[in-house]
């Protein structure tokens, strides 16, 4: 297993720009076990939805919805993923989770989640 903290949420207005980070810590076995990370997100009686998700090859996945205004990256070292966050809208408002994929034992690692309220 690994732990993820998010970080970077807030509140903003409709078309600013905001960037989330979130840092995997846990045995190096499992931190290099991370195949897939990605954001997912939940707004009130909503269920949770994908944002996006990168692959440790770089491999991209998007959702419709934020497709040319959300950008997830990867940092240099295994443990990072970034969102950064671009002409947000007040429907993008929700809690963030950072979400690792664990290639040894195919399970699935949750962050605390991080509030994004962005004002109309």
């Amino acid at each position: 297993q690994v732990q993820l903290v998010e970080s970077g949420g807030g509140l903003v207005q409709a078309g600013e720009s905001l960037g989330l980070s979130c840092a995997a810590s846990g045995t190096i076995y499992s931190i290099y076990s991370i195949n897939v990370m990605g954001w997912y997100r939940q707004a009130p009686g909503k269920q949770r939805e994908l944002v996006a998700t990168i692959t440790s090859a770089g491999s991209t996945n998007y959702a419709d919805s934020v497709k040319g205004r959300f950008t997830i990256s990867r940092g240099n070292a295994k443990n990072r993923v970034y969102l950064q966050m671009n002409s947000l809208k007040p429907e993008d408002t929700a809690v963030y989770y950072c979400n690792a994929h664990l290639a040894a034992n195919e399970n699935d690692c949750w962050g605390q989640g991080t509030q994004v309220t962005v004002s109309s």
